[in-house]
């Protein structure tokens, strides 16, 4: 491998080592109703995020709540000297996709068939630290 091969592929690992972030994939839900969840919590710290989730009485919230938990003990992971309290994490972003759809059908009048499509999505949430230079 070239040198500046190298030096790139060093910089990406370091790079990835300050990211935090967590995949929630194939969740049964319309990503139009998950959008609307997860733009409560773009950009809003991670404390005030939890407890907008936890209070929310959409069901979209409880799945967001445990990929916010789990993006939290990802950070924690990779810093673990540092403190939660002290880098002051945020939502740094949060990217709902639609994932495949169920494809079945209702039956409709006079022998027809409506198709019913039950979708899901996919959502990405990466942390940021206001401190340092994520």
């Amino acid at each position: 491998m070239g040198s500046r091969k190298h030096n790139m592929a060093t910089q990406l690992k370091e790079a990835k080592k300050s990211r935090a972030f967590a995949k929630l994939t194939n969740c049964p839900t319309s990503p139009r109703k998950m959008r609307l969840v997860a733009d409560l919590v773009r950009g809003v710290e991670v404390e005030r995020a939890l407890q907008i989730l936890k209070f929310s009485p959409k069901e979209a919230s409880r799945n967001l709540e445990k990929l916010l938990l789990s993006a939290i003990a990802n950070w924690q992971a990779k810093n673990e000297d540092a403190s939660i309290e002290d880098a002051g994490l945020y939502v740094k972003s949060i990217c709902v996709d639609s994932a495949g759809m169920l494809k079945r059908l209702r039956p409709a009048p006079q022998g027809r068939a409506h198709r019913i499509r039950k979708r899901s999505n996919h959502v990405t949430l990466e942390l940021g630290a206001k401190n340092n230079s994520n």
